[in-house]
């Protein structure tokens, strides 16, 4: 029934009612009948009285029967008023938790974004080693037809050759651990990670004799500090480092031969933070010179209209870290390079305010020669109107 129906239908009965009442009271007033011992007026009115009282009841009673939401405000309207209170306070518990959530998210996000940027970097790195590859594959195809007279020559061709596809193999190993830890990064805290060196020494033996001890030394050095970074808070008591005998047996022969030397342990695979166990396997090369003073390990153009702090440090970053893959490829087994961060920041700053539409060239250069295990120090520079400017050097920026 309509609003307007039940209004129309309550006054309609109110009048009968009412003229009912009126009615009731008026005989009982002529024939002057007494209730309870009450005069005849007073009957009347109480007669007129409970008429009303029937009115309402009755008016009361039919708004109840025929309107739901009448009945519903007047019987559950507290607990509609709780619901209401509880729901939104429901909301806004949740509306905190999904802020939380995404601010997770973008942490992770990050991660994901430096790890697929120096995926980039690999690829690009890997493509002219793979060029290098052929054309020396194709050089020693030639040679081979003249074996006794230039067998000199393949040899030392055959030696870049092998150099060469280590550091293929490296980098599509680097590579593929690059992908894997996408996947990690999602799944779990990565503490180690594959190809990460876990300790590392320069040997020159003076007796053969002492191999099996330096080899111990570094294995314990190893240990500790992978068991630093897989069990944080824990006493160092035991051996979680697992490294083939027969790799060791035969990193104590090589080091037993004269020369100078660049040991390595090497971590084989993703390792999460609370695992039992770390494999590795030992690396060992030739020391030898592997960066001279002033050399320029990476380069790049900074665009005119590139002036926001934010993506100026992220072509910083990139920069640092193309030099480092250079590093990398000419040998060096330092863990990350060496800047000044607060000259970066110095750098980064002058940039950013420096004139619309100017184009400046960045080099990351070494600032002093290194050898294969030593540290790379590095200080970024930039050009400008022809003039070189210095703009950073030492710190840790992995």
């Amino acid at each position: 029934m309509s609003g307007w129906l039940l209004i129309l239908a309550l006054l309609v009965l109110g009048g009968v009612l009412s003229t009912l009442g009126d009615r009731l009271g008026s005989r009982v007033g002529k024939a002057r009948l007494s209730l309870f011992q009450m005069r005849p007026r007073r009957t009347a009115v109480l007669i007129t009285v409970l008429t009303g009282s029937v009115i309402s009841a009755v008016s009361l009673g039919l708004m109840l029967l025929v309107s739901e939401r009448l009945r519903v405000g007047l019987f559950e309207l507290d607990k509609l008023e709780t619901r209401l209170q509880t729901s939104r306070s429901n909301l806004a518990t949740s509306e905190a938790k999904r802020k939380q959530a995404e601010k997770e998210q973008a942490r992770f996000q990050g991660q994901l974004n430096q790890s697929e940027a120096r995926l980039v970097t690999l690829r690009g790195s890997l493509a002219p080693l793979l060029a290098q590859r052929r054309q020396l594959e194709a050089e020693r195809s030639r040679l081979g037809r003249d074996l006794q007279v230039r067998d000199a020559e393949i040899r030392s061709n055959e030696r870049d050759l092998a150099q060469v596809r280590s550091q293929i193999a490296a980098g599509t190993k680097e590579l593929k651990d690059l992908e894997t830890n996408l996947i990690a990064f999602r799944r779990g805290d990565v503490v180690i990670s594959s190809g990460q060196i876990l300790a590392s020494a320069k040997v020159k033996l003076e007796q053969p004799s002492q191999a099996k001890s330096v080899v111990t030394a570094l294995l314990q050095q190893a240990n500790l500090n992978a068991f630093r970074r897989v069990l944080p808070g824990q006493n160092a008591d035991r051996q979680i480092l697992l490294v083939p005998r027969s790799d060791i047996a035969k990193l104590e022969e090589m080091l037993a031969k004269p020369g100078s030397w660049v040991v390595s342990l090497i971590s084989a695979a993703n390792v999460l933070r609370g695992e039992r166990q770390v494999l590795a396997f030992p690396d060992l090369r030739p020391n030898r010179p592997v960066i001279k003073a002033g050399e320029v390990l990476a380069s790049t153009i900074l665009e005119g209209d590139l002036s926001n702090p934010e993506a100026i440090n992220r072509r910083l970053n990139l920069l640092l870290a193309a030099a480092y893959a250079r590093a990398q490829r000419q040998g060096t087994v330092a863990d990350g390079l060496q800047v000044d961060p607060a000259a970066v920041r110095q750098l980064s700053s002058e940039l950013s305010e420096r004139p619309r539409g100017l184009v400046v060239a960045l080099s990351a250069v070494a600032v002093q020669s290194a050898d294969t295990p030593d540290p790379i120090a590095v200080e970024l520079r930039w050009d400008r109107d022809g003039d070189l400017q210095k703009g950073g050097a030492r710190g840790n920026l992995r």
